[in-house]
């Protein structure tokens, strides 16, 4: 539910590439991959876009929704062209749904055009089980329909009817008739972006997310963070022979329902950050969720950069600020804090930049029970758009207060999953990390350049 709120616009759009298919365990049918595993593998491409932001350099830049990852394919019968976000932080998936009367019907569902599109009546056991972990419980609507409101941390929010139709992949013969949300009302903090995407693709681990419904065991992701080539997604099994041997954390359960605790996403257990390979002093108690819940460890791929309760990032700040001192000059500025959560900033003239100055920073590292995944140089440090002093650029610290936006977890953004395979393993409540280059991965599964 985290993953709608960033800086950078970061647009992954995955294109079907086509693959030698050894064999499929489900109705899903993209062009597939081969791997060791018997079971279907589907490898998809990924490309950024960057959309400027229209904020003064001196503004408090707060959270909109501003990357994503989407995938195009067709819906309904006769099947109408959409595309569709892919967020690992959220369950339904759902379509811009109107009617024939819709001005920019190419950005839109419309359910009246298709035959096999099916509402769900409010009394039906989807309706009143499956639904069980949205923030905002399903109701009736006037027609006894079930009625679903979805909202975001970005404050943009969706609104419609659960509804059944058939979803076709790529070239696919065999189509898959999935739950879904047909939202007649859709507000965002863009509204002009917004209306560029049909709709959004859930991939967490409730019972009506795209990965449950479609029955995938495992999904991994790896984003290079470069333009000439951003990463793949991968669906399905990743038993390559050429793949780094993965570390492995487990996913954290916990069944009683907590008022911040949010049951469907992909929590782990940080354990301690290390800062040149030197734990900090923080209590483990501050890592552990409490009793209400409060303080899991989320990894989101939608989420831009990694956010830290306030104790801990004052932590990390404090040890960071005092590691760079005589290296990097402080940003002076007490109203200027970026994305209303970062208030560690630098300035920094482009000839250090050249110079290399970014790899004398010194390495930070989040540690998981069993993994842990280490940031050094570039990723460190992110350049705010438009925001100059003299002939410097102003570089923030890319760990974030979470106290700072109401927020009462630590969230992993992808910021600082570059160069790493992340496969989630559902089948074994798992998820694995190794560090690779993404681009050598892509260009060994046919993708690269």
């Amino acid at each position: 539910m985290f993953s709608r709120f960033h800086a950078l616009f970061l647009l992954l759009v995955l294109s079907v590439r086509t693959y030698k298919c050894v064999s499929s365990s489900s109705s899903f049918s993209f062009s597939s991959f081969s791997s060791s595993s018997s079971s279907q593998t589907l490898v998809l491409p990924l490309k950024t876009r960057i959309t400027p932001t229209d904020h003064r350099p001196t503004d408090k830049l707060h959270f909109h929704h501003n990357v994503t990852l989407t995938v195009t394919l067709t819906v309904g019968t006769p099947p109408q062209n959409i595309s569709m976000v892919i967020d690992t932080g959220s369950e339904l998936s759902w379509l811009r749904c109107n009617r024939s009367s819709n001005p920019n019907p190419v950005n839109n569902f419309d359910p009246t055009r298709s035959s096999s599109y099916s509402p769900i009546p409010c009394s039906s056991p989807t309706c009143r089980t499956r639904t069980r972990d949205f923030l905002i419980p399903a109701s009736c609507d006037s027609d006894k329909l079930c009625h679903a409101t979805l909202s975001y941390a970005d404050a943009s929010s969706s609104e419609g009817n659960l509804a059944a139709e058939i979803f076709h992949f790529g070239n696919s013969t065999n189509d898959s008739n999935l739950i879904f949300g047909c939202m007649g009302s859709v507000s965002g903090s863009d509204p002009e972006e917004d209306t560029k995407t049909t709709g959004l693709l859930g991939m967490n681990r409730g019972s009506l997310s795209f990965i449950s419904q479609m029955g995938f065991p495992k999904f991994s992701y790896c984003i290079s963070g470069t333009d000439d080539f951003p990463g793949f997604l991968l669906l399905g099994d990743s038993n390559f022979t050429w793949l780094t041997p993965l570390n492995y954390t487990p996913l954290i359960r916990i069944s009683t329902p907590l008022p911040y605790f949010d049951r469907v996403a992909y929590t782990v257990q940080l354990t301690g950050i290390k800062v040149n390979g030197k734990l900090l002093p923080i209590p483990k108690s501050v890592l552990v969720p409490d009793h209400t819940g409060a303080g899991q460890t989320m990894v989101d791929s939608g989420t831009q950069f990694t956010f830290l309760l306030g104790p801990v990032y004052t932590a990390l700040r404090s040890h960071f600020l005092n590691r760079t001192n005589g290296i990097l000059t402080v940003y002076e500025d007490p109203d200027f804090v970026f994305q209303g959560t970062m208030d560690l900033c630098y300035r920094i003239s482009p000839v250090r930049i050249r110079s290399g100055i970014l790899h004398r920073l010194p390495t930070v590292s989040l540690v998981f029970e069993g993994a842990e995944i280490a940031v050094s140089g570039q990723p460190l440090l992110y350049r705010v758009p438009h925001l100059t002093v003299g002939n410097d650029s102003v570089y923030c610290f890319t760990f974030g207060n979470s106290d700072l936006m109401g927020m009462e977890a630590y969230v992993i953004g992808h910021h600082h999953q570059q160069n790493m395979w992340i496969e989630f393993d559902l089948q074994r409540s798992r998820i694995g990390l190794a560090p690779v280059e993404c681009d050598v991965s892509g260009q060994r599964l046919g993708i690269g350049s």
